[in-house]
């Protein structure tokens, strides 16, 4: 369920294409773009380069934090040092961030 809230989010976003929880979010475009799908006015998407992977993990952490109160789990150095991010590590992540948006109202989910 929560991959494909990350592909529908992210879905037409020029770099990315959410297939997992690993080799998708390398560039940390996959991040941006899920940040920016909620908060287009925090930053132009478009001006983000794939091969620019620490600003790009360092404006997405930082954005979720400050927009989504989303606790930082992550750490740039960490996405930097591997050329494909750890799938636990980032479905931990996109969990938490989830679970800050429907916290705030972004995020609606079905009452059972």
């Amino acid at each position: 369920m929560l991959l494909e809230w990350c592909r529908a989010r992210t879905r037409g976003y020029a770099h990315v294409d959410v297939q997992n929880f690993s080799g998708s979010w390398g560039s940390g475009l996959a991040f941006c773009a899920l940040l920016h799908s909620f908060f287009p006015d925090a930053f132009d998407f478009a001006s983000l380069e794939p091969n620019a992977r620490r600003e790009n993990f360092a404006l997405a952490f930082a954005t979720a934090e400050e927009r989504a109160g989303c606790a930082p789990l992550l750490e740039v150095e960490d996405m930097v040092r591997l050329p494909v991010p750890d799938a636990k590590c980032v479905y931990t992540y996109v969990q938490e961030l989830y679970r800050c948006l429907v916290a705030k109202g972004l995020v609606k989910t079905k009452k059972r």
